[in-house]
């Protein structure tokens, strides 16, 4: 683990691993598998549903009638806040592609320009899980079989994942806060080279 500032954890896996979203390898598979929606901030279920409105025309109509019905939100059997599923896997802000795609509504309407909020911050960091611990945030890489396309991608474009993700992470902790992570990974690289499985 790397400590950046002065109460968070960083994976060494963000740093060593190589990373790049590959949607054409998994087809956005991340949005509508797992056991749950996407982890929510309260703030986020809060502006996502005072959004609804604007977004029930991105949505299928299954979502739209979910949306409508219960909210955009719940919260999950561990307690966490998460955006509403659909036939219980699919997060409600899923959309498809005449291909199979999944592609995300609100980002989808936000390039439209139909509203300025992004996709929550968890979408947006993803393959990046935060655990709030009582004195310092744990910043992890989360390994899964679908994204191994995307890691293949980032090795071939030679992006590490903390690169990959450097406009996320830095909505999340702030420019000064990846600029140090970036320093520190760049001397941690420096000395101990390519260390990835």
């Amino acid at each position: 683990m790397l400590q950046i500032g002065d109460n968070t954890l960083v994976s060494l896996d963000l740093v060593e691993r190589y990373f790049h979203c590959n949607l054409d390898d998994c087809l956005g598979e991340c949005c509508i598998e797992g056991d749950a929606g996407a982890p929510l901030l309260p703030e986020e279920a809060e502006r996502l549903q005072e959004l609804l409105p604007e977004i029930i025309p991105y949505l299928s109509e299954k979502a739209a009638a979910v949306a409508l019905r219960d909210g955009v939100s719940y919260v999950d059997c561990e307690g966490d806040l998460v955006t509403q599923l659909v036939d219980g896997a699919n997060c409600i802000f899923t959309t498809f592609s005449e291909g199979g795609m999944c592609l995300c509504a609100l980002e989808k309407a936000r390039r439209e320009g139909r509203e300025d909020f992004f996709k929550p911050i968890s979408c947006a960091l993803y393959p990046v899980r935060l655990k709030e611990y009582e004195s310092f945030t744990a910043v992890n890489y989360h390994r899964w079989k679908i994204c191994k396309g995307a890691e293949v991608m980032g090795r071939a474009k030679g992006i590490r994942a903390y690169e990959f993700l450097r406009e996320p992470l830095t909505r999340r902790f702030g420019k000064e806060w990846y600029d140090e992570l970036d320093m520190t990974a760049r001397e941690y690289l420096a000395q101990y080279g390519d260390t990835q499985d």
